[in-house]
């Protein structure tokens, strides 16, 4: 059995699709079975939440995988970006432990540490080192965007390029490799189908000698910078509009306050529009997707334009 957290993210849908196509048991933890769709009669349900690890000693029952994909980018009803993303894995971990979960599969960002300006880059690298330190076999994925026509992320850009100027937070010259969520699936299955097999192969990733944990990265095929990337966003939209870069301070203060106004609802946050200067480029580029079996599609490739 294994359980998938984030089923109805940009990555969990496209991968929960092909673990029902490999005719696998999978057990969805999630707070809204709706948001599943036709998908919610092919899996097991467990109604649960992270911030508060509701239900996940009754989901893990039974479970010899765990797939982690569930995060937030944003402050919630339910618990900040840390409680969820950080001490909610680190729990999740120790539930699965005792639970006795053979795999732990977890998906973080390239370049994720505990020392840079954004609050959902520093719990990713919380979550990340609580997965690795567990007495679990630990798969983790870094991963440079996953991006999909139609995400959050793209129908949020689509409303904002109807403006006659995109504003974006500072310079956007930070570097990325936007990996397709299809691609990242394909990639995240295969590995999974070999550790249950014969194993990753040796070439993949890199292996922490003092623990038993495998790190993977997850890459796309171009590097582009931010700026490059809401360009091509923009043409696949059908109207690719200049880019108006704002000082951080001014930017700060505005969406701090439309924050403080409107909560989770907020159009954009801070923090998000923090992510902007992270860089999420890949030492080995697409090296560890290629020996998975996966060819990663350009953004041009997958968004036109």
């Amino acid at each position: 059995m294994i359980l998938l957290t984030g089923a109805t993210g940009t990555l969990g849908r496209p991968l929960l699709s092909r673990l029902i196509g490999a005719g696998r048991d999978v057990r969805c933890l999630v707070r809204e079975p709706r948001r599943l769709g036709a998908s919610r009669v092919q899996v097991q349900i467990a109604i649960g939440n992270l911030a508060d690890s509701h239900g996940v000693d009754r989901a893990l029952r039974g479970v010899d995988t765990v797939i982690h994909l569930a995060s937030t980018s944003r402050d919630q009803d339910r618990g900040s970006i840390e409680r969820i993303n950080g001490i909610g894995t680190a729990r999740l971990v120790n539930a699965a432990t005792r639970a006795g979960v053979r795999r732990f599969i977890y998906v973080s960002s390239i370049g994720a540490s505990r020392n840079l300006p954004s609050r959902f880059i520093r719990s990713q690298a919380l979550a990340r080192d609580a997965v690795a330190a567990a007495d679990l076999e630990s798969l983790i994925f870094e991963s440079s965007m996953i991006y999909a026509p139609g995400d959050h992320w793209m129908r949020l850009l689509r409303t904002m390029s109807r403006l006659p100027a995109l504003p974006v937070a500072g310079k956007g010259r930070a570097l990325l490799q936007p990996i397709w969520a299809q691609d990242a699936a394909d990639a995240m299955m295969a590995a999974l189908l070999l550790a249950e097999s014969d194993g990753i192969p040796a070439g993949v990733g890199r292996i922490d000698t003092a623990r038993r944990a495998r790190y993977v990265e997850m890459a796309g095929p171009q590097a582009l910078t931010h700026n490059q990337f809401l360009h091509a966003a923009m043409r696949s939209f059908g109207r690719d509009r200049p880019l108006l870069h704002l000082p951080r301070g001014p930017v700060r203060r505005l969406l701090r306050l439309q924050e403080w106004y409107l909560g989770p609802s907020a159009l954009a946050t801070w923090d998000e529009a923090v992510l902007m200067d992270h860089a999420y480029v890949a030492v080995r580029g697409t090296a560890d997707v290629e020996r998975l079996g996966v060819q990663p599609l350009t953004v041009t490739d997958v968004l036109g334009g």
